[in-house]
């Protein structure tokens, strides 16, 4: 079995399509590490937030057949894959991290993926796997964390709560 860590996205109908992918992931991998589920401005394009969060867990599957899985995930969840690739979408899930692996495959699939940069990926990944390193940088995820320009940002926790409420509740943390 290898560690693998995702990140979660959604801007359209978030936290319906979130506990869907949540639920799914359960079904197909068991126990899940989930971090804190924060409310984000879009990055690349003018757009409603995102609710982005990380996820990690334990696979059999080889990061292209992972993808394949995960992709048709976001298809089932009404990702739209003919539009620009900075845009809304309904689920976004991304392979961050894989073992110690280092993998440029087919299509978009880049592990450690260069999204890490961004405190959407880093910051919810920190939660669940602050000591995990990162391969071919030898730093872990919370010595990325303690020197991103976004450390000290208070950042909007948002709760995804049971389906039946379809609510979400937030409040303000600091980003240590």
């Amino acid at each position: 079995m290898t560690a693998v860590l995702l990140s979660l996205g959604s801007n359209i109908e978030p936290e319906r399509h979130l506990r869907a992918a949540l639920t799914a992931l359960r079904e197909r991998f068991g126990a899940l590490r989930i971090s804190p589920t924060y409310r984000t401005a879009s990055v690349g394009f003018e757009g409603a937030a995102f609710l982005n969060l990380g996820v990690g867990l334990d696979t059999d599957l080889e990061p292209e057949a992972l993808n394949a899985w995960l992709h048709a995930l976001e298809d089932a969840e009404g990702r739209r894959r003919d539009g620009p690739r900075f845009s809304s979408r309904t689920l976004d899930i991304d392979i961050v991290l894989f073992g110690d692996r280092v993998v440029r495959g087919p299509g978009h699939l880049q592990i450690p993926r260069d999204e890490l940069r961004h405190a959407f990926v880093l910051k919810p990944l920190v939660d669940i796997a602050p000591e995990t390193v990162v391969p071919g940088d030898g730093r872990t995820l919370a010595q990325l964390w303690a020197v991103h320009p976004d450390y000290e940002r208070a950042f909007e926790v948002c709760a995804l709560e049971p389906v039946a409420t379809g609510a979400s509740a937030s409040k303000q943390v600091s980003g240590s």
